[in-house]
Order: structure tokens, then C-alpha cells, then sequence
């Protein structure tokens, strides 16, 4: 019999029940204590991470600025914005009219983090509304009435170029620009221009515009047919351009005529293929070539995503968009350019029709991210873009004719504190 005192024996159940309490605190100890790894950017088609809620942008009224106007409308201001709206470089009048809308836009320049400059230079310049020329001088004396991109040196300003052209459709870009952030589909103009205009530190590549008529879910103008009921293997839809890529893209369909659609398109007369026959003769092959024309960026890319072919990119140049979001190996293939002939088919051929409705099952939950809607939708082309733009914000402004004080004072060069900057401001 055990006195008041003595101890109690130690069981091996016992020892096995501390073993386990150990092990358990120990466990818990370290979930608790870790400190948790950031949220990741989610796949694209359950939701998006909105920009911080304190992210301000500051979008310039066509009024506000002497000579923005022009930017937007023409010389003589005969050219609309829902001219500007159609085809594929839409995105200049959807970011600007998305931003006016935003739940990020504020009215009070001091409180902005990033400021929009708006324009609608390639639709004018295309309805013949003002000249390079123009469109140069034009820039340059906008930009001289903008303290606040003299502050930064153009750091926190916006820019969208809707075309292959990128910024060369402003000549000066170079001098005045090097430092702004650049929205545009085009990613490589060294073809032509000697230099790209697109800094994958500082600019965003963009989706193209898809007409509207494709991208409404409940009432798309034509819709996906099944794999098994599609008549070609592959389809090039577009005009050879005189170049390479192209050309041998319609000579390999007058060889394989059975495997390859690549009709001569006409963009004018009583054979010019309509919006709805062109994305009918789209959904009608497996995989939509995307050959490089004028530029590396080709809309047929974000096209197909609606008809729900497999995108096969023959551009070796191309940036595509939202690069920290979408891995492309899952919804794309990129195909060497000098490889553009019969092993091309014969690599198509190759793949499994299982693994083609695992790339298109995937291409249905990202094209939302093509889609010019709210950036309170939880998946769009806005929704990413707004997000990108949060990581190019700086707490700090400078630039080399920016100075501080003591007082924490901003001035020139000639010691004017910011708020008593004039207009015209000094340029590069």
C-alpha cells in the first residue's frame, strides 16, 4: 500500500501518452510560431487578389491638360471615342473609360500614387486625325504642362499604345518616356524600330481587345463545337504580310489542304470574311497558328482562348501578359519559327486528344484575364492590370531636377518649392 507521498508507478501507457503530448506540442508549437508564407497570386480561374485598397490613380481630364484633347479626339476634334472603341486596339478607350469608373480613382492629385495620361493616338493617327508629326509635338507640349510628371520624372505616369507600334507611335519616346509605365500588347519592335520600346522592369504587357461580341459568357456570337466534329487540324487565319512565317503557312495549306485552313482573307469588297464567319472558320480546327506579322504580338492568341482551339505561337519574340499569374505550358504551345513545315503537323498529330481538352479546359478558366471588365470583377484583364500597377508604385519621387530640404520641401533646381512649379515645366 502506497503512502500519502509516494510516487505513482510509471506504465508504459504512460510513457507512450507523454511521448505523444510532446510530439503534439511540439507540432503545434512550430505551426503557430512559423511565420505564414505569403498569399500566392491564385490560378486565374476561381478568384484575383485585388490591388491594396489604398492604391490611388489620378486620370487626367481631356480638358485639364492644353493639348490632351488632341491626343484623344484629333485636330479638329471629329474623331470619337466609340470610333476608337472597335477593333483591336479598343484597349485605349476601354483602360481609360475602366479608370474612370474605378474604385482606385481619386480626384486629389497629392493623394495619387499613379497618374493616367489618356490618349487615342493610334485610332487618330488611323482616321487620319493628326500625323506623326503632330502626334510628336503634341506629346512634348503635353507633357510641359504636368508639374507632377516633372516631379517624377514620368515614373508614376501611365501610358497605353494599343499597337504593335508600341510607344514608337510617339517618335520622342525615347527621351521623354524612359522612365513611364508603358501599357501595350507589343513586346519586341526591333524588326523595324532598331530598339523595343516595351522594359520588362517597368511596363505591362496587355491583352489584346477581343471584340465584345466573343467575350460575353451567356451570349457569345459563335460558339466552341466539339473536338471530334472539327475539320482541320490546324488553321492560320490572317494575311501573309509578305512575311516569311506567314507565307510558308499558306504554301504548307495548299500541300496539306485536308490538315491546314489558311484561307486569303479580304479586308474589303463582297469577299471580305465578316466577324462571325471568321471566328466560325476559327473554332473549326484543333489548334489556331499564331505567326508573327507586322509585329511579334498577334490578337488570333487571345482569339482562339473563345473558340477554344489550342493557340500555337510561331512568334519567337512575343511577351505575353500576367507572366507572374499564368503558366502558358498549360493552355499553349510555342513552336520554333524556323520549324514552321510538315514536323509541325507531325508534332500536332502527336498529341493526345485528352491532353488538348486538359489545355482547353485550362484555357476557359484564364481567358476571363482577356477580358476588358471592372476591376471589381474577381477575374479580368483589369482586375490583373490594376494588381501589376500596385508593385510599380513608389513611396518616394525623384527624378535628376527634383530636390528636398530639410523640411521635406520638394524643389527645382532654382529652389521653387513643387507647389509653385509653373507651366510650361522643363523637359529632357
Amino acid at each position: 500500500m502506497r503512502g500519502p507521498h509516494s510516487r505513482p508507478q510509471c506504465t508504459p501507457a504512460h510513457q507512450a501518452g507523454a511521448l505523444l503530448l510532446v510530439a503534439v506540442t511540439s507540432l503545434l508549437t512550430r505551426l503557430l510560431s512559423a511565420p505564414a508564407p505569403p498569399p500566392p497570386f491564385p490560378t486565374p480561374g476561381p478568384r484575383l487578389p485585388a490591388a491594396a485598397d489604398h492604391l490611388r490613380v489620378y486620370v487626367y481630364a481631356e480638358d485639364e491638360v492644353d493639348g490632351l484633347r488632341v491626343l484623344l479626339r484629333g485636330r479638329d476634334g471629329s474623331v470619337s471615342a466609340a470610333t476608337c472603341l472597335k477593333g483591336q486596339w479598343g484597349t485605349q478607350v476601354k483602360i481609360h473609360q475602366l479608370l474612370l469608373r474605378s474604385r482606385y480613382r481619386t480626384l486629389d492629385k497629392d493623394e495619387a500614387h499613379l497618374f493616367f495620361v489618356p490618349s487615342y493616338v493610334k485610332c487618330v493617327r488611323m482616321t487620319g486625325g493628326l500625323t506623326d508629326k503632330e502626334i510628336n509635338q503634341t506629346y512634348v507640349k503635353v507633357l510641359g504642362q504636368m508639374p507632377y510628371f516633372r516631379r517624377s520624372g514620368g515614373r508614376d505616369h501611365i501610358f497605353v499604345f494599343p499597337s504593335g507600334a508600341g510607344a514608337h507611335l510617339f517618335r520622342s519616346w525615347a527621351t521623354f518616356l524612359n522612365r513611364s509605365i508603358i501599357l501595350t500588347p507589343e513586346g519586341d519592335r526591333t524588326d523595324k524600330r532598331g530598339i523595343s520600346a516595351f522594359n520588362t522592369w517597368k511596363d505591362i504587357i496587355i491583352p489584346g481587345n477581343v471584340d465584345d461580341s466573343m467575350v460575353k459568357p451567356d451570349a457569345r456570337a459563335v460558339q466552341p463545337i466539339p473536338l471530334m466534329k472539327r475539320k482541320y487540324l490546324a488553321n492560320f487565319l490572317g494575311r501573309a504580310q509578305g512575311k516569311v512565317g506567314r507565307l510558308k503557312l499558306v504554301e504548307l495549306a495548299k500541300q496539306y489542304p485536308d490538315k491546314l485552313e489558311s484561307p486569303e482573307l479580304k479586308l474589303s469588297g463582297p469577299d471580305k470574311l465578316g466577324r462571325v464567319d471568321y471566328f466560325k472558320h476559327l473554332r473549326n480546327a484543333k489548334f489556331c497558328l499564331a505567326p508573327r506579322g507586322e509585329s511579334s504580338w498577334t490578337l488570333r492568341f487571345y482569339e482562339s482562348f473563345f473558340v477554344e482551339c489550342v493557340p500555337v505561337l510561331l512568334s519567337d519574340e512575343v511577351e505575353l501578359p500576367f507572366q507572374n499569374v499564368i503558366d502558358y505550358t498549360e493552355i499553349s504551345i510555342k513552336w520554333p519559327s524556323s520549324k514552321i513545315g510538315p514536323e509541325l503537323f507531325q508534332y500536332l498529330e502527336s498529341i493526345p486528344e485528352e491532353r488538348i481538352e486538359e489545355m482547353l479546359a485550362r484555357g476557359r478558366e484564364v481567358r476571363c484575364m482577356w477580358v476588358y471588365a471592372q476591376d471589381t470583377e474577381p477575374c479580368s484583364a483589369m482586375t490583373a492590370i490594376m494588381w501589376e500597377l500596385q508593385r510599380k508604385v513608389r513611396r518616394f519621387h525623384q527624378s535628376a531636377e527634383t530636390f528636398w530640404l530639410h523640411n521635406r520641401s520638394i524643389v527645382n533646381r532654382d529652389l521653387v518649392e513643387f507647389q509653385q512649379w509653373g507651366t510650361p515645366v522643363p523637359l529632357p
